[in-house]
């Protein structure tokens, strides 16, 4: 196996937004299998996006165990989404209040927002470019969540691009340069947020889908396109920066994304929508968000409300 398509512990670590104490628990355990390479333990790129497809997140299980102990009428909240901002939201959200038991899906956007109108998601991420306005999410979350009543809360800006190879062969400076003759693409699965934003920026600069190789070639996270990239096969993806530095490939910054949060208002979230907006607001938890590389001006807005 290619050495660029594993982590070590203490990627993985920093990956999963936890110590590395954690992962060799969680490798002790059996729910996160690894290999050894002489005295260095390293896991699959495949073995991490199964962990986390499973729900298995660092802390929410653990702390779910003790919390229904502690209640056996606390809520289960659905937090669906991929950014591991949500892991630190449904901690949070477990230490503020008993009432609630964070549960993780991790759907892509519109995946998750589809689960929300059919009532299997409660908080809901999103971060969907529509390519007529250049603005975020909020056409998508009217269309879809059609005669219900939803508040949209900023949770972080990140900057999304173009995953690229080690010091960037190809030369890759734009969408335009998704065009070029050669290159090979890995994309992601439907549904989620990067394949919306290619699929428009194609759109936007008019580009078609035949043009351009391996289109209907998918990985199902950031980290997995990236490790698809580091490993030498593919030559462009779509992502967000965080995954590139994990894989230590380069980044093409093009676009600042709105990453916001949905719930609906209903009588029975009321609680819920005042504790997300009381740990978005607070400064610890801003402060947190940015010293993983996200942006938090305006964390904690209410962006629309219906």
């Amino acid at each position: 196996m290619a050495h660029n398509e594993s982590f070590t512990t203490e990627e993985i670590a920093k990956a999963l937004k936890v110590s590395k104490l954690t992962v060799y628990d969680l490798i002790k355990k059996g729910e996160l299998k690894a290999f050894r390479v002489g005295r260095q333990m390293r896991v699959d790129a495949k073995e991490l996006e199964n962990y986390k497809s499973r729900g298995l997140e660092v802390g929410i299980v653990q702390g779910a165990e003790s919390s229904t102990a502690a209640s056996g009428t606390a809520r289960q909240v659905v937090i669906s989404g991929q950014d591991s901002s949500l892991d630190i939201l449904a901690r949070q959200i477990e230490a503020k209040s008993s009432d609630f038991r964070p549960l993780r899906s991790h759907g892509g956007s519109l995946d998750s927002l589809i689960a929300m109108y059919l009532g299997k998601a409660d908080v809901v991420s999103t971060h969907l470019l529509d390519g007529d306005t250049l603005q975020y999410n909020i056409s998508y979350i009217r269309k879809i969540l059609v005669s219900q009543s939803f508040v949209v809360i900023h949770m972080l800006q990140r900057e999304a691009g173009l995953y690229v190879a080690k010091g960037n062969p190809h030369g890759f400076q734009s969408w335009e340069d998704l065009a070029k003759p050669g290159i090979k693409l890995i994309n992601r699965e439907k549904g989620a947020g990067a394949r919306v934003l290619l699929d428009e920026q194609l759109r936007i600069n008019g580009i078609k889908r035949n043009q351009v190789s391996g289109y209907e070639n998918f990985q199902t996270s950031h980290l997995g396109v990236a490790s698809v990239i580091a490993n030498g096969r593919a030559d462009v993806g779509v992502g967000i920066e965080q995954s590139a530095k994990v894989a230590n490939i380069n980044f093409i910054p093009l676009i600042a994304e709105s990453y916001d949060l949905v719930i609906l208002k209903k009588e029975n979230n009321v609680q819920l929508i005042n504790i997300v907006l009381e740990i978005l607001n607070n400064n610890e938890f801003k402060e947190e968000l940015q010293s993983l590389g996200y942006g938090v001006e305006k964390t904690g807005e209410i962006l629309y409300e219906q």
